[in-house]
């Protein structure tokens, strides 16, 4: 099943930041419907009452909220019931804990299967004590001639789904915790790069090739990169460690290197390539702490150096002189890193007095091209 599973990762666009199945539930507004859900939490109330019926999603996380604390126990009530006739069916109601998005089965607070008129349902449930705070979400479904347990994301013809918003307290603290998802990626802005930290705390998944808690690290190559190495080895946990783009395409993955099976290691080309996540996580539903090392080879100036634009005098002591209106360029220093933008629609001549004396480069922006140049 490990080698299947890493066949599917290679051959399939990876769906990086999990977000809510919003695509869900009924196409008719007859028949098996939830009639009512009563939820007292520590700051305010659920108190909704289901017909008349909604097709699809009936979307109430913004409008009707409740706050629940980590650790504490609450009792939900819930009607499966019907806006019509009376058929069979199956009922589920989940909350979204750990905040990935998603309604996993460890998140589930009852099963109901029946007939309506029938009983109300009271589950009692108890938020985990590792709940990070923040927002999230309870959904609850109600599925004519459904089996269990239910898919939190079906579509069907009877029945209903509802969410409601949930605000949970109490718990983890996680604002000092960058890089659960794409939008929060922790910035690599050094080379080599050294970073330590654990999956264990305030970590969720987001990226869906193991079910396990990842980190993400956003790293943009400079322009003479040639290959970067990423290495998990050493870590407390067997890891899996993947690259993608801003696309979610994958460019490089690594489950078990030959020397540091079973943690993680790869290299990539980096020559031409833009922005890219770098993604860590565990094998299987696995976390632990690890030390991530990310290392890069240059490629030669000759190489990558183009003579197509011309920059003047090379060398010099100190002033630069670009044609009029030719565009914009980046002035980098040999490590690719970059120093200043130059705008010749602004002006043309640019005093570099400053500057250590040594070989610096110039990078055409609309073209990419790089040319050396070296001040005396």
């Amino acid at each position: 099943m490990k080698h299947s599973y890493l066949l599917l990762f290679a051959l399939f666009q990876i769906p990086i930041f999990a977000q809510y199945c919003t695509n869900v539930g009924p196409s008719s507004t007859v028949d098996s419907n939830v009639e009512s859900v009563v939820l007292t939490g520590v700051v305010g109330t659920i108190n909704y009452v289901g017909c008349p019926a909604v097709v699809g999603l009936h979307d109430l996380s913004q409008s009707v909220n409740v706050s629940l604390n980590a650790g504490a126990t609450y009792t939900i009530s819930i009607k499966f019931g019907t806006c019509s006739g009376n058929y069979a069916g199956v009922g589920e109601a989940w909350i979204d804990f750990d905040q990935n998005g998603s309604f996993d089965p460890y998140e589930s607070l009852g099963t109901w299967a029946g007939t309506p008129p029938a009983a109300v349902q009271n589950w009692s449930f108890t938020v985990p004590p590792s709940a990070v705070n923040g927002q999230t979400r309870l959904r609850v479904m109600q599925r004519e001639a459904g089996t269990l347990p239910l898919n939190p994301c079906a579509t069907f013809t009877w029945g209903s789904v509802t969410d409601f918003g949930i605000t949970l307290t109490n718990g983890l603290d996680c604002t000092g915790y960058p890089g659960d998802d794409q939008n929060d990626a922790i910035v690599v802005n050094t080379m080599p790069y050294t970073d330590t930290r654990s999956t264990e705390v305030c970590y969720s998944n987001n990226n869906y090739v193991y079910p396990s808690p990842d980190i993400y690290y956003y790293f943009e190559p400079n322009p003479l990169l040639a290959e970067v190495n990423v290495s998990l080895c050493g870590a407390g946990f067997d890891t899996f460690l993947s690259v993608v783009d801003m696309d979610g395409h994958v460019v490089a993955y690594n489950d078990d290197a030959h020397d540091c099976a079973p943690q993680s290691a790869l290299s990539f080309d980096a020559t031409a390539l833009g922005p890219v996540h770098i993604i860590v996580e565990g094998w299987g539903a696995l976390n632990g702490t690890y030390t991530l090392q990310i290392s890069a080879s240059n490629v030669g100036l000759e190489t990558n150096v183009n003579k197509a634009f011309n920059a003047y005098p090379n060398p010099s002591a100190g002033q630069l002189h670009l044609t009029p209106n030719s565009g914009a360029y980046q002035f980098l220093d040999v490590q690719g890193q970059l120093l200043q933008t130059l705008d010749t629609e602004v002006q043309s001549v640019f005093e570099m007095e400053n500057l250590a004396a040594g070989v610096y480069l110039l990078k055409e922006l609309e073209t990419g091209q790089i040319q050396k140049w070296q001040k005396l």
